[in-house]
């Protein structure tokens, strides 16, 4: 089959930059452009060294230069708001987006979470959540793919079996959850400074964390109810990874909840269950788009520990992303996604 020919807006990013490492060993991709405003007119070797190796790279440009002649599809990473205001623009390429910007499917919810109303309401009713477990009969004829957060992708598959099982209160589910410094961006901000974050680790966002309402949105839709969360994330010293610690009331035992996730999760290929006991960590899917999770016993009566662990630049952003457009154009869903984690 002829390559698929992408474009990557924002490729600067961390998240853009990844996908570009993934999509250069993918069989079927071809990339034909590159986008990084601030740095336009730079090769990708000037921004990123580790991409020295790989001299013919399309330079980066200006996003409203991008020739989108023959451009199949376009991978947004930019950031909320302006991601939608330029996807809303284009004509033919299917889109694969990143941002927050087409995550929730209604626009006052938005406004609301985002500090302003929505660039591209009309495209919000297109839009897929492309949690591509839970996504595949829709991604095949989706034109345009939200990709979901990475705090909503591990969160969600913890614990969407078990809601859709009914054995878990669905509104009564506390979040702890663990993120590298990547999570928060490329950009300069003092609290990412080597010296703020070594040897520390800061909550952030407490109770007010814009991923949760994408993930009472996701919640809601599969327990046919509202429902309200509550979520801690915290920055950890380490570059790229995300642990989820979910607190949840059972109506089930801890092997109910087991054998409602491994009959889920068996025939998937980047989701796995662990074996009894053994606690994920992000050691175990480090550079790669697996997620582990496994459920525990908590000592109060009722209750129940889900832990899950991937990285959060692969399976929560870029490899996810990757991972939608296999199935958006008919690709094995594995196709440049094979990596093993990488460890130590």
């Amino acid at each position: 089959m002829a390559p698929i020919r992408i474009a990557v807006l924002g490729a600067s990013g961390y998240t853009g930059a990844d996908l570009v490492r993934l999509a250069l060993t993918h069989p079927h991709i071809e990339i034909a452009a590159l986008s990084a405003n601030a740095k336009a007119g730079l090769t990708m070797a000037e921004v990123w060294p580790h991409f020295a190796p790989y001299p013919d790279l399309p330079r980066l440009t200006l996003a409203e230069e991008v020739d989108w002649a023959g451009v199949d599809a376009v991978f947004g990473c930019l950031p909320h708001a302006a991601s939608a205001a330029l996807l809303a623009t284009l004509e033919g390429p299917r889109i694969v987006d990143l941002s927050a910007d087409f995550r929730l499917k209604d626009a006052g919810t938005y406004a609301e979470w985002y500090g302003g109303a929505h660039p591209a309401p009309a495209l919000l009713p297109q839009a897929v959540y492309g949690l591509t477990e839970y996504a595949r009969d829709a991604l095949p004829g989706a034109r345009l793919v939200a990709c979901p957060g990475c705090y909503p992708t591990a969160v969600l598959l913890a614990v969407l079996p078990l809601v859709e099982a009914g054995l878990i209160d669905p509104a009564r589910v506390s979040v702890n959850a663990l993120s590298g410094v990547s999570g928060a961006g490329r950009g300069l901000k003092e609290a990412n400074l080597f010296a703020e974050v070594a040897e520390a680790v800061h909550p952030y966002a407490i109770g007010a964390h814009r991923h949760m309402p994408e993930i009472e949105q996701e919640i809601g839709l599969r327990a046919g109810t509202d429902v309200r969360i509550s979520f801690t994330p915290h920055l950890v010293p380490m570059n790229r990874g995300e642990l989820v610690t979910i607190a949840v009331e059972t109506r089930g035992t801890v092997a109910d909840l087991r054998a409602a996730l491994q009959a889920r999760y068996t025939d998937e290929p980047f989701v796995h269950l662990l074996p009894e006991g053994v606690a994920p960590s992000t050691r175990m899917v480090r550079g790669s788009n697996h997620a582990v999770l496994n459920v525990f016993a908590d000592r109060l009566p009722g209750r129940a520990l889900v832990i899950a662990a991937i990285d959060n630049l692969v399976k929560g952003s870029s490899g996810q992303a990757i991972q939608n457009l296999n199935l958006m154009f008919g690709l094995p869903e594995t196709a440049g996604l094979t990596q093993a984690p990488l460890f130590p």
